[in-house]
């Protein structure tokens, strides 16, 4: 029974869309991040000097460290866009799939 369900999943062209369209969007949302941690600690790694200026006269904190923080923030925002996306629209084509599945 099992892998009829399978099987008739796998047929239909709704989970192919599905699949493909949540795995280019994940792939998206990974580099995204990546871009940003990476780019941050390439920052660090290369120019420790810009890194290291003061915010403005008499300031003690640095420009790196709210950078550090917006790649924090950055990256849950990130997370929440795609849990938002996967918790709607994944989520309902997903159902709509093993529905239609379950009705042949």
């Amino acid at each position: 029974m099992a892998d009829d369900l399978a099987a008739r999943i796998e047929a239909n062209p709704k989970y192919h869309k599905f699949v493909s369209t949540r795995s280019s969007y994940s792939i998206m949302m990974t580099i995204l991040v990546m871009l940003i941690y990476y780019g941050y600690i390439l920052l660090i790694a290369y120019d420790k000097e810009f890194l290291a200026q003061k915010m403005g006269a008499g300031m003690v904190t640095s420009i790196g460290i709210p950078m550090g923080v917006g790649v924090i923030v950055l990256t849950i925002l990130i997370t929440n866009i795609y849990v938002r996306r996967a918790n709607s629209e994944f989520d309902r084509l997903n159902a709509e799939i093993i529905k239609e599945a379950n009705q042949k």
